[in-house]
């Protein structure tokens, strides 16, 4: 069983950032997931898929991790860098760029 070890990122049909502040324990599939022969759904047989645990710190859930034997990798997200725009500057007369329409 190996798990991953993630902070989720943002929704990008909106600016907040909500639900991005926890980590995330989710269990990789042990099995391949494969189409019902009657149906034609995908299925897979294997539960754990189905397991996502919410922590508030990274130390939490490599804690929980390590007391259960479930081997992870934890993936750090970088943070973009935030720049500041003023509608202002668009005007300013010592712009870099030329002013066009």
């Amino acid at each position: 069983m190996f798990a991953k070890i993630y902070r989720p990122s943002r929704n990008v049909m909106q600016s907040g950032r909500a639900k991005t502040r926890v980590w995330l324990l989710d269990f990789d599939p042990a099995t391949a997931r494969r189409p019902d022969p009657l149906m034609g759904w995908t299925s897979s047989t294997d539960t754990n898929g189905q397991v996502r645990l919410k922590f508030d710190t990274k130390e939490a859930a490599i804690a929980y991790a390590r007391k259960h034997g479930i081997a992870f990798q934890v993936t750090e997200k970088t943070e973009p860098m935030r720049r500041e725009k003023s509608y202002a500057a668009n005007f300013a007369p010592g712009r870099k760029e030329p002013w066009s329409h």
